[in-house]
């Protein structure tokens, strides 16, 4: 089955409903196995381990992008959540998230969706779309406190 999609950090692939989607090629940076406190076991087993800051695909490659970096600036060294997300790095987040958003939409294809997700825990979502030129189609805030925003583009035809 041909790979149409790319999700460009998976992590855990928490959010997938099939975590072993055949359209999908799932990248991370890490390889890491934990065991988080409750005793279940948290894997970040990507297909393939890349930085989304420089990705190991073709030009407009994909149909669809999943964009879900992590979202923390700051987390403990042993700490659940930065095992669970992943952290940011404190002093380049910025750049290296803007770098994410271009490499996004570098591999996909033109008429292309790029579905990006984000939680303002640390950063406010509209500083975060500063971090591209590209204008979001829509989305939709989630969670608890709406804290975790659904975002989507479409990379222009043209």
């Amino acid at each position: 089955m041909e790979k149409t999609i790319l999700d460009m950090c998976c992590g855990s692939r928490m959010f997938w409903f099939n975590p072993n989607d055949e359209r999908a090629v799932f990248c991370d940076i890490r390889i890491e196995s934990h065991i988080l406190c409750d005793g279940r076991t948290l894997e970040v087993k990507p297909d393939i381990q890349c930085d989304f800051r420089s990705l190991p695909f073709a030009d407009e490659a994909f149909k669809m992008v999943v964009f879900d970096p992590p979202h923390f600036t700051v987390a403990g060294e042993k700490g659940w959540q930065r095992k669970k997300y992943g952290v940011l790095n404190k002093g380049t987040w910025q750049d290296d998230l803007a770098k994410g958003f271009s490499e996004a939409f570098r591999v996909l294809e033109k008429g292309g969706f790029l579905i990006f997700k984000w939680n303002e825990m640390h950063v406010k979502t509209s500083e975060i779309l500063k971090l591209t030129t590209e204008t979001p189609v829509f989305g939709h805030p989630s969670g608890k406190r709406a804290n975790t925003h659904w975002i989507t583009f479409m990379k222009e035809a043209a």
